[in-house]
């Protein structure tokens, strides 16, 4: 599918049986900056995909070419993942590129195996556009664009060389919340957000503390924790508490939810078995939507807010997806018309691998 400038697509890997999900970050059309006037929070994977342990290993299986050494490409990835270590309970270790790691990192060339192996998305397109990728849990996997020239630093233009120079660390930090699971965020300052490098912020927000929140559960790092509350450093020591003791203070409940309280998937169901990559569209009355009726899509009982590219499109009355591991599920329409339901439907899809 076609790709615009502006925004990075996510697309679907497909790898041996195992199908995960990767998302991509540009950096072209710099002036483009994206303004929402809808809520900004965090998105999570439609099947909440995570990893069962804090204590993560990763490893480097290649380097960059261009501008900077092997040295300074482990002190930006370190510190990248140092960023999300100081904000979770996760923990990051590198290990030799001989050893097994639970998350693989790499530079590439354009034609490497991802567009190789699957026609389901793109090879990287040299300098500017797709800057990395990366995939989400169990996979741990992250592919730098090798034609981006890479820097410790501000993301800036050279005019020297005539091209931009891209910071490791912001690209590399936002990689990494999507190893861990997150999706982009609709808040324009995360480093979450789709068009991150445009905004220059390399600091992680609240915003994607809330979705590591929501996504593992609000975990206590330390075993003093308890005692420490009870000493009252839940008032006096508040930045302490907040990243080491989330749930003895209860800062844990102070993070929205993403979705509103789901509805219960209404008995009606018409089940789907289809082949893998199909497109498939449900349609959700168009008589009684006509009728003033507000349409609520929902997958496996939660609300589906927004569409994503390739993967789920959210169009007034109907919605189209692609079948395949991830999108197997119950999607379900109601109609309402201020609290009464006027209809809904519910469709059930399988995928035959």
């Amino acid at each position: 599918m076609q790709q615009t400038a502006a925004f990075p697509s996510w697309r679907l890997e497909e790898e041996a049986q195992t199908t995960v999900l990767f998302i991509g970050i540009r950096k072209e059309a710099r002036s483009q900056v994206l303004h929402l006037s809808r809520n900004k929070r965090y998105t999570l994977t439609p099947e909440k995909l995570k990893w069962d342990k804090f204590k993560l290993t990763y490893k480097l299986l290649s380097f960059p070419t261009n501008l900077i050494n092997a040295s300074d490409t482990r002190r930006g990835i370190a510190k990248a993942f140092g960023m999300w270590s100081d904000v979770s309970p996760f923990s990051f270790r590198e290990v030799p590129a001989d050893q097994e790691a639970d998350i693989k990192i790499g530079f590439y060339p354009e034609n490497h195996t991802d567009c190789l192996e699957s026609y389901l998305h793109h090879c990287f397109d040299g300098i500017t556009g797709e800057l990395a990728h990366a995939f989400f849990p169990p996979t741990g996997e992250i592919h730098f664009d090798d034609s981006e020239y890479w820097i410790l630093g501000n993301m800036r233009f050279s005019w020297k060389k005539g091209v931009w120079l891209t910071d490791l660390v912001h690209v590399a930090t936002h990689e990494i919340g999507h190893v861990l699971g997150l999706m982009h965020s609709m808040d324009p300052k995360a480093i979450m957000h789709l068009n991150a490098t445009l905004t220059g912020r390399k600091l992680i927000t609240q915003d994607e503390v809330w979705g590591l929140h929501r996504l593992y559960g609000c975990l206590d790092r330390l075993f003093i924790c308890p005692a420490w509350a009870r000493k009252g450093y839940c008032d006096s020591k508040r930045k302490l508490m907040q990243k080491h003791c989330p749930s003895s203070c209860d800062f844990c409940y102070e993070f929205p939810f993403p979705t509103v309280a789901p509805t219960p998937a209404p008995p009606r169901t018409k089940h789907k078995l289809v082949t893998e990559g199909k497109k498939l569209t449900f349609r959700c009355g168009k008589k009684i939507a006509s009728k003033k009726g507000k349409v609520y899509w929902y997958k496996d009982g939660e609300l589906l807010e927004y569409s994503h590219p390739n993967y789920i499109s959210l169009k007034d009355d109907h919605i189209t997806i692609v079948a395949n591991a991830i999108n197997e599920g119950t999607y379900t329409c109601i109609v309402k018309k201020k609290d009464k339901v006027l209809t809904n439907y519910s469709w059930r899809v399988r995928v035959r691998f």
